[in-house]
């Protein structure tokens, strides 16, 4: 960290004062005196309400946990615990019939329906290759992966059984997608001027590399190159079918990230200011060669232009972190998310005041991804932060879109009341299971034990928030104007089983869904071919009721053998490992970790949080011991070592029990019931400091 500056009261990092003044406010041509003067007055106003609501979410959770207490080993009176939870402001009134007004939304969050990605805002090359996932090779996404049922490709060059296969795959979703007139099939197609449609609105434009057509508002480019490789043993010469893919990537600074200090906080918006202003790169050895990454360009279609790289939101961290980037005049440490807020909106400035080399919104607005929000009062408190931040950059009102991610139980059970509090900026709602559970287990922590993590998925509770999320969303008018979203398929090399699976997130009513890859998100582009989501939304019934959401899943009267506890504290305790020494020790926030069963998951941590708090709440209850959760940990740190064995730089976690890496793994679990909402964040933070240091 550099030296602090002092900037009208607040003690600045130097060179995040320096970047802030000469790359994001000069551009602008706003004032620095003026902008410091102005975010100490903002800080001013809204510190003190950060804090007070981070104390009322204490304060609840330990009202919860005394009325659990009160009444361990009876039966669960459900009657009588709503009734409870309205009396200490935990449930609040429904707001009524409104619609949200939201204005200014770009199509690819309102009127079209794809897939989403997130990425890691401090790895450079990953944020390109999301940026530019817009558009994908089907036959690529096809022939890399295990999606069709064919034989994988042999090695040595290209396999043309395995493009056979390809191509007839594409084929196939031609016909199915964009039906030739007279019932003629794409395999009979002889060049690009035989293309007659059955329907000839899909059609819309040349392209300087073939075709370009549209199906349920996404778009698909046939190329055609008869000199190619590919293209010279097709009789149409089709060399590639090119999806629309990634309409929209969420470029995250929260959970898939381990930014902890000014130097972290720089590297991340230095990232967001390069990807918007257009002038990110990244250069790197691949194969013994320098390749450079750049952003793509706009697609070209006879006269008009599409776009060419994905929309994208930036998520900032939620309430409950401060980070030393800055500090108060107090000397206390600036609460990240009201930091986030300005310094990212500032540069989302950028290209609101048209400053980019291409635009990212064609509307004016700027989309923030909102986590871990805790009911209507701290989505009101955003509503009036974004406001002021607004009024600090001198952008219009509602400039700032929000995204508020249906995560912890309290903003589940008030939803209605959340999208009413940001009804005016709201353009995103979406459902996670890993912090949703991970707080479903927090806030019932003194009730019993909880059932085993995998039966969670099929637990009366979770499909009820699933399906209130969308049909709540749907009620207030989300339908045609922000996204209702569904979480992240996490296992990257199971496509045929994402493309089994992941249809399901549509057929809920979704019109996005995380996916784990730019690959992965042309294939699920398939499914958006398939199904029209928005007709989807309009057979949906009613929401189910609050009572399925607030059943709790207790395991009562479960008694499991050895066996069992010790499968279930493996497969958390491993994950935990298999994450944390990644998070600690390489400072890195979003992985491919190999599970227990050594398949390769996506994992952040949110993952962290489920794994943790499970485990936490079986020790607390007695399912396990102590020492039986050492023993797992111990066992787990030496399956987590082979599988990092082939990299140089590991820190191996056996004979080093010492190390902050599982120090703060220990801390997760026996520390667990004390952490806020049972977030792992601030002993990770701690922890990476000291590996730092």
């Amino acid at each position: 960290m550099s030296e602090y500056q002092d900037k009208a009261g607040l003690q600045v990092d130097g060179a995040l004062a320096a970047f802030v003044e000469g790359e994001v406010l000069a551009p602008l041509g706003i004032a620095a005196e003026a902008f410091w003067r102005n975010f100490a007055g903002l800080l001013e106003r809204f510190v003190p309400v950060n804090r007070a609501l981070l104390a009322k979410r204490d304060d609840l959770q330990r009202q919860i946990d005394d009325w659990h207490r009160e009444r361990r080993g009876q039966r669960h009176d459900a009657d009588a615990y709503c009734r409870f939870l309205e009396d200490i402001g935990y449930l609040v009134p429904e707001p009524g019939e409104f619609t949200i007004a939201t204005e200014n939304v770009d199509a690819e969050i309102a009127t079209m329906a794809g897939p989403q990605l997130v990425v890691p805002v401090l790895n450079a090359r990953f944020l390109l290759n999301a940026a530019n996932a817009r558009w994908g090779s089907l036959y690529d996404a096809f022939y890399g992966t295990d999606a069709l049922d064919a034989p994988a490709a042999r090695p040595g060059g290209y396999d043309r059984q395995r493009g056979a296969a390809v191509i007839a795959a594409a084929r196939a979703f031609l016909d199915e997608a964009l039906p030739l007139a007279d019932g003629r099939s794409w395999n009979g197609l002889t060049g690009p001027d035989d293309i007659a449609l059955a329907d000839p609105a899909q059609y819309v434009g040349e392209t300087t590399r073939g075709r370009m057509f549209v199906n349920n508002g996404l778009h698909v480019e046939v190329l055609f190159d008869p000199a190619s490789p590919v293209g010279r043993d097709d009789p149409a010469g089709i060399s590639d079918v090119v999806l629309e893919s990634a309409l929209t990537t969420i470029v995250d600074l929260e959970d898939s990230v381990a930014a902890i200090d000014a130097a972290d906080k720089l590297a991340a918006y230095r990232n967001w200011l390069g990807v918007i202003r257009g002038d990110l790169e990244d250069t790197f050895d691949k194969g013994g060669r320098q390749m450079t990454r750049r952003l793509n360009d706009d697609v070209r279609v006879g006269e008009r232009t599409l776009p060419g790289r994905s929309l994208l939101f930036v998520r900032n961290v939620g309430h409950l972190m401060t980070n030393p980037a800055i500090r108060l005049p107090d000397g206390s440490e600036i609460p990240e998310g009201i930091m986030d807020a300005v310094i990212t909106s500032a540069i989302g400035a950028h290209d609101v005041r048209g400053l980019g080399q291409w635009k990212n919104s064609r509307t004016g607005s700027i989309y923030i991804v909102k986590p871990k929000q805790h009911g209507p009062e701290e989505c009101s408190f955003t509503n009036d932060l974004f406001g002021a931040v607004e009024d600090l950059l001198e952008l219009p009102r509602h400039t700032i879109k929000v995204g508020v991610m249906d995560e912890e139980r309290r903003t589940s059970a008030n939803l209605g009341a959340c999208i009413a509090a940001v009804k005016d900026r709201i353009v995103f709602i979406n459902t996670g299971f890993l912090d949703r559970t991970g707080d479903e287990i927090h806030t019932s922590m003194q009730a019993g034990p909880m059932i085993r993590k995998a039966e969670m998925k099929s637990s009366v509770w979770l499909q009820a928030y699933e399906a209130r999320n969308v049909a709540i969303g749907l009620r207030h008018g989300l339908s045609g104007r922000a996204q209702i979203g569904k979480g992240m398929w996490a296992a990257p090399d199971m496509m045929r089983d994402m493309m089994a699976q992941k249809i399901g997130h549509l057929q809920a009513g979704a019109n996005t869904a995380w996916v784990p890859s730019p690959t992965a998100a042309t294939l699920h582009a398939l499914h958006y071919h398939k199904l029209d989501v928005f007709a989807r939304q309009k057979e949906l019934g009613e929401a189910p009721g609050l009572d399925k959401l607030l059943q709790i899943p207790l395991a009562q009267g479960t008694n499991w053998s050895d066996d069992e506890v010790r499968e279930e504290l493996d497969n958390n305790a491993q994950g935990l490992l298999g994450y944390v020494v990644r998070w600690i020790d390489a400072g890195v926030g979003c992985s491919k970790v190999p599970d227990i069963h050594d398949v390769g998951l996506m994992e952040d941590r949110a993952t962290l949080r489920i794994s943790s708090q499970h485990m936490a709440n079986w020790l607390l209850h007695g399912v396990c011991t102590r020492e039986q959760v050492m023993d797992s940990l111990r066992r787990m740190a030496a399956k987590v070592d082979a599988q990092n064995a082939g990299d140089p730089e590991y820190v191996p976690l056996v004979g080093n029990e010492d190390g902050p890496a599982f120090r703060a793994a220990l801390d997760l679990v026996f520390k667990g019931v004390e952490q806020p909402s049972g977030y792992t964040e601030p002993l990770l933070h701690g922890w990476r400091q000291r590996a730092k240091g």
